[in-house]
């Protein structure tokens, strides 16, 4: 994966600017972004279509309700902080429990209620939104992740990013927390990215930056051939996703509670294109073969049936 633009250009490889052009800008309708870049809205979305979220406890929208946060947040031992309009991981704080009036991070360091304040009002003020627009700050449960990832994450939660285009599920991968991306599931900051077999569910191939891995860094498992539970669930609510927003370039992110099963975390209109370094494999040859046989694929069934038929590698 790592070559001439030429070169990758004739592998299938899918760069930034074609992915705008081509993909992003022709199938996304501009009017239909908010259903994606509002997790608030997607959440909305996907309650009323029967997908499993994490659940919202509460929601912060203007500066003067932080004077209340002990109130807002005293139900709760646990819980997620998030930027309604975020990206990237960025602006997402998560609680796993409380010592003495203060809140513990899941890498253990403690915050202040001072400091809880300050992070919900930089949200509102759009510190980490898109765009820099004003913000509202998500309260939510606390995803607790499936054993199979137990030896192969580090302190936070994994998540899996499909890509589906028009409404068939083209590439997945699971992203896994390393002590470098500080328990995130952010490839930027130091995660594991492990390509997932469309057909099988099986993980194939994965990386840390641009390097080649075979185990997890920080507890030396195998990260290569770990079967990701509910497979079909996963495609099947992926690939539903496009019916339910209209857009037909789209990442979903969805996440594997222990007790809850799959849950829909966000959608993305503008995906990364880290996925084809964790699958070895380029996007374009997938993307066109959907383009040619869409027309036929009435239903989420047909999509995945499509999508396990000619993805297998």
């Amino acid at each position: 994966m790592f070559a001439l633009p030429g070169q990758l250009t004739q592998s299938g490889v899918l760069g930034i600017n074609r992915r705008n052009a081509d993909f992003v800008l022709p199938y996304n309708n501009r009017k239909l972004y908010p259903l994606a870049d509002n997790k608030l809205q997607s959440k909305q979305l996907a309650l009323k279509a029967g997908i499993a979220v994490p659940e919202l406890y509460n929601s912060i929208e203007i500066q003067h309700q932080i004077r209340d946060l002990s109130t807002i947040l005293a139900p709760y031992a646990e819980f997620v902080v998030k930027p309604a309009h975020g990206s990237g991981g960025d602006g997402i704080l998560v609680i796993t429990n409380r010592k003495k009036g203060q809140y513990r991070k899941a890498s253990g360091q403690l915050v202040t209620e001072a400091e809880m304040q300050h992070h919900i009002s930089n949200i509102l003020g759009g510190i980490y939104s898109l765009g820099g627009q004003p913000d509202t700050a998500l309260i939510e449960y606390m995803v607790k992740f499936d054993p199979v990832f137990k030896d192969i994450a580090y302190q936070g939660v994994p998540d899996i990013r499909v890509i589906v285009f028009l409404g068939v599920p083209i590439m997945s991968m699971v992203r896994l927390p390393t002590r470098m991306s500080d328990g995130k599931a952010n490839l930027h900051q130091g995660a594991i990215g492990a390509g997932i077999n469309i057909a099988t569910g099986l993980t194939n191939y994965a990386v840390q930056g641009i390097s080649n891995v075979t185990e997890h860094p920080d507890t030396d498992n195998p990260v290569i051939a770990v079967q990701v539970p509910y497979w079909d669930r996963i495609l099947n609510i992926a690939s539903s996703c496009y019916e339910l927003t209209g857009l037909g370039y789209l990442g979903i992110d969805i996440v594997l509670d222990e007790d809850k099963g799959p849950l829909m975390l966000e959608l993305n209109v503008r995906p990364g294109l880290n996925i084809q370094i964790a699958n070895r494999a380029g996007l374009v040859p997938r993307l066109n073969l959907v383009k040619k046989h869409h027309k036929h694929l009435e239903n989420v069934e047909q999509c995945v049936n499509f999508a396990r038929q000619n993805f297998s590698a």
